[in-house]
């Protein structure tokens, strides 16, 4: 079986054309591996890159785009929706196939010392990657983003674990690291208020909520710890959006374990809550590329004893309105029919 790693870096830059082509251009001069998508998305200001092949020559492209980030994106001009720290913002490494996630950590710590060392950018390392309990979750690492970094740096817990913990003011920090395929997914609402899509996050995402009291204060248990109100749904991250281009609020999903909890799951619990406050669910869209699985699950779903991939996957599709935004394509957005 042949190595292969998938890596899916986000970049802090959706609008300019001409950098987020030099930045797939980085990646497709690099032989063993093969650029898959360039997705990017103007009111998050953000795009999400995928690439797959042999383990050294993913890292080696993995780098070469953020050398291209760190002198073609300057944070201290960046604005958008998404939380981020860094025009490199985080650079996961994903086992395929021939490859354990062991492998993917080392992967990831070579690109985050080359990084660090090379491109004096502070380097934090997550997920299975990550050195300590605490930065495990990306979010948490993120947390107080680009603006709240310089601060964060002079801490010595949050002391990077590659790089200098100096403030690089042209291109904040990256966070790498090695996880389960994670399948990017959004579910649009038929309204543009954002405090609506946050309130269902709130209500779905694993991590839940602080309980508060009636004046609006967080409840204490006996030990004087805050009480937390779990979400409804496991192995997933969730907050709300505005998309401004689509004049919509939207749930931006993390499934971060497809198979427990994948994205039709995740679609008609949106629509549950959303119908509890008044609000209709349009569609939903994957960012980036998903597994051939995925779909099938929800095809499954709603047409019970449908056969074949491609019939699953046109059922998927309609129901899951990955058509709403932008025209679904599963030729391109599905990893197994890229590789084939």
């Amino acid at each position: 079986m042949a190595a292969i790693v998938e890596c899916v870096p986000n970049f802090s830059e959706g609008r300019d054309r001409a950098v987020i082509a030099q930045i797939g251009d980085a990646v497709r001069a690099v032989s063993g591996a093969t650029l898959l998508s360039v997705e990017p998305d103007k009111d998050y200001n953000r795009t999400v890159v995928t690439f797959v092949g042999l383990p050294e020559a993913v890292a080696e492209a993995a780098f070469r785009a953020t050398q291209v980030a760190a002198t073609r994106i300057d944070m201290q001009r960046h604005s958008g929706e998404h939380p981020r720290i860094g025009a490199t913002d985080v650079v996961p490494f994903v086992p395929v196939s021939g490859v354990t996630m062991a492998d993917c950590v080392a992967l990831a710590k070579q690109y985050g010392r080359r990084v660090g060392e090379e491109l004096k950018i502070p380097v934090y390392l997550y997920e299975e990657a990550a050195t300590r309990p605490e930065r495990r979750n990306l979010a948490t690492v993120r947390k107080g983003e680009y603006e709240g970094l310089a601060t964060k740096l002079q801490d010595p817990a949050w002391a990077p674990d590659f790089g200098p913990a100096v403030m690089n003011v042209r291109s904040g920090a990256t966070v790498t690291g090695a996880r389960f395929f994670l399948v990017a997914y959004n579910v649009n609402l038929r309204t543009n208020d954002q405090k609506v899509a946050q309130e269902i996050a709130l209500r779905i995402r694993e991590s839940g909520r602080v309980k508060k009291d009636a004046q609006g204060n967080p409840v204490l248990d006996a030990g004087g710890q805050k009480v937390n109100i779990p979400g409804t749904l496991k192995a997933v991250k969730a907050m709300g959006v505005l998309l401004e281009a689509h004049d919509i609020a939207q749930v931006s999903i993390n499934l971060v374990n497809y198979t427990t909890t994948p994205p039709h799951v995740a679609f008609e619990e949106v629509k549950r809550q959303a119908a509890t406050l008044g609000v209709e669910v349009t569609g939903s869209e994957i960012v980036g590329l998903t597994p051939l699985d995925a779909l099938r699950m929800a095809g499954e779903f709603y047409a019970p004893g449908t056969r074949g991939d491609e019939a699953l996957v046109a059922t998927a599709i309609e129901r899951l309105g990955l058509s709403h935004l932008e025209r679904f394509d599963p030729h391109t957005k599905v990893i197994e029919y890229q590789l084939s």
